[in-house]
């Protein structure tokens, strides 16, 4: 099912080999193209071109060897390089962007273009012939292979620079900024809209939740992991023709455990062994955690870079203030879009599906608990989240939502009376807090 090919699909983006092998696979394409058509032209590009630089079977020979001992020792140091980068990052920003950077294109490009180039002059050099009687140099592709190395070394100097900024603890929370902003435009959009399905935010009635709750059977899980994707539209498949209705236990992100409850079938006559393995194959697991459709993944990543940052053996209260800035916008995008029905329809109006739902006040827990919790003393820090929160406050429209912008406000301004020793670090706690409490009211 689509569950299953998204899972090894995102194995193959978050590796450092797929994309150097297509792009080996081309060169090697590429090199038997091109010595192809040299058996055909050479004669006339020695009459019409001076190609000096690869004349003769010696010269171009040792042009060909020299690009490619070049290239395999330059592919040795950029993966060095980056295993240099992968390291520093996740000691100083935690181990969870390890994927982050192993998904990024630009290393994978690049391992790939110096290991393609090598492959390209391996094969070319070995179809140089030497012989009086047969001698052949394959004028262009010696020439291909000079110019893949000069493009070589601009992709190095790229890689450099490359990686020079992404190490940077601002330019990588900028990054994970940026994912947790398109993960809200994903999952929350401003038109919620199925392919196969329609959902509708008006629940059924309440005598037929009563008869679900009690006439419905579990299906178990038949694997441990963390739950990374739902195949929602499998689902609505599966139950339409069981004629059936599918609750949903569990959301993308929660770990999972062999045996226990994964979903509820109502009624519950039609479970069968056949739809517990359907169901499960609709439903993918992992190793780890993805933002794929786990929101709130993204919004950890960005808390563990700032409670590091706030740590005794980092210190860097920068770092956290920008972690703090980036949750604001994206918490205030999520705070106008309404939150997706668990409530999905088959093609007929009926209903099949009922998925739990992440909610706002449970990514503002998830977003400014464990910050708040470790940044009590701290009076920059502190006051940085009533700002945020008041931020956040101005973009808020439902009243649980509200409710849950109060009750981080009152948590922080507790902890700041507790913590805070100096007075005056006080009443700028109490300023902002004020300042939370007038968003709310709406004035200016």
């Amino acid at each position: 099912m689509r569950s299953q090919i998204f899972k090894y699909w995102n194995r193959i983006r978050s590796s450092f080999w797929f994309i150097p092998v297509i792009m080996s696979a081309g060169a090697v394409l590429l090199a038997y193209g091109s010595v192809t058509l040299d058996e055909t032209i050479t004669d006339w590009l020695e009459n019409n071109w001076d190609l000096t630089l690869t004349s003769g079977a010696e010269g171009a020979s040792a042009v060909l060897g020299t690009i490619a001992g070049s290239m395999i020792t330059i592919a040795g140091v950029v993966f060095s390089m980056t295993l240099v980068a992968l390291s520093l990052t996740t000691s100083q920003l935690g181990p969870r962007l390890l994927r982050n950077f192993m998904r990024d294109t630009t290393t994978q490009v690049v391992l790939g273009a110096f290991v393609a180039t090598f492959l390209y002059c391996l094969l070319v050099l070995r179809t140089i012939r030497r012989a009086e009687e047969s001698l052949f140099v394959p004028q262009l592709s010696v020439s291909l292979g000079v110019l893949m190395a000069v493009v070589s070394v601009g992709v190095l100097i790229y890689f450099i620079h490359h990686v020079s900024v992404s190490v940077q603890a601002n330019e990588v929370v900028a990054q994970v900024g940026k994912e947790l902003i398109k993960g809200i435009d994903r999952l929350f959009p401003n038109q919620p809209e199925l392919e196969t399905a329609e959902a509708s935010s008006d629940p059924p009635d309440a005598g037929f939740l009563e008869a679900f709750d009690r006439d419905a059977r579990p299906i178990a899980a038949t694997g441990d992991g963390y739950l990374q994707f739902i195949d929602k539209e499998a689902l609505i498949s599966l139950a339409a023709k069981g004629d059936a209705v599918i609750r949903l236990e569990r959301l993308p992100g929660h770990y999972i455990v062999a045996g226990r409850p994964l979903v509820l079938i109502w009624p519950g006559n039609r479970v069968s062994d056949k739809l517990v393995r359907r169901v499960n194959r609709a439903i993918a697991l992992g190793h780890e955690r993805i933002p794929d459709q786990d929101i709130e993944f993204v919004v950890n990543q960005l808390v563990e870079i700032a409670v590091r940052a706030l740590s005794a053996g980092i210190n860097d209260p920068f770092t956290a203030i920008v972690c703090i800035d980036r949750l604001r916008s994206g918490l205030c995008r999520l705070a106008q879009r309404d939150p997706p029905s668990p409530y999905l329809y088959d093609k007929d109006n009926k209903l099949r599906v009922i998925a739990s739902t992440c909610t706002f006040p449970a990514i503002m827990d998830a977003a400014f608990n464990q910050i708040r919790q470790n940044s009590s003393a701290i009076a920059v820090i502190t006051i940085r989240l009533l700002e945020a929160i008041a931020t956040i406050a101005r973009f808020t429209h439902r009243p649980e939502d509200r409710d849950a912008i109060l009750r981080h406000a009152d948590m922080i301004s507790r902890g700041a009376d507790e913590g805070l020793l100096e007075e005056e670090d006080r009443r700028a706690v109490a300023e902002r807090y004020q300042q939370v409490i007038s968003a709310l009211a709406g004035e200016p």
